[in-house]
């Protein structure tokens, strides 16, 4: 299975190849500019990328926007850390993002994708994600403030 994926659609190139990533790029944004990894260590970032499916816009070669996917290929997907630098913001890269993702033959057949998001709801339920339908079967190991904790040990 090829995971090597790429579009250019409206002058930005959506892409998989993991050799495009500006890895420290996605650290700074994720570290000083999310609401979900504020602080995260830059080991970390670069082992996620790492271990995940990750998606990159561009435009030419300039990293403007990502995504990973935590997944084993088989039945099951985290969709995590999606982001769109706040001045390409407004021009419809999440949503040509997320459909690049969601297209993929390797992402297909997988029965089950979550994610978490504070507000973006509208743009996922575009690709038919709902509310959990048993979110009492769920449950979570939260570690708040793991970064601010361990960041000596990472």
């Amino acid at each position: 299975m090829s995971l090597n994926h790429e579009q250019t659609l409206n002058g930005f190139t959506y892409s998989t190849d993991k050799d495009k990533l500006d890895i420290n790029y996605i650290h700074s944004f994720l570290a000083q500019r999310s609401y979900w990894a504020e602080g995260i260590p830059y080991s970390v970032v670069k082992r996620s990328i790492e271990n995940s499916l990750c998606f990159g816009i561009y435009e030419e070669k300039k990293q403007v926007g990502f995504a990973r996917i935590v997944t084993d290929y088989a039945t099951f997907g985290y969709l995590a850390d999606v982001f769109i630098d706040e001045a390409y913001r407004g021009r419809g890269l999440s949503k040509d993002l997320v459909n690049f993702i969601f297209r993929l033959d390797a992402l297909k057949m997988l029965r089950r994708i979550v994610l978490v998001t504070r507000d973006a709801h509208t743009l996922y339920a575009r690709e038919g994600f709902t509310p959990l339908n048993t979110p009492e079967g769920y449950m979570e190991l939260r570690r708040q403030d793991i970064y601010k904790t361990f960041t000596n040990k990472i």
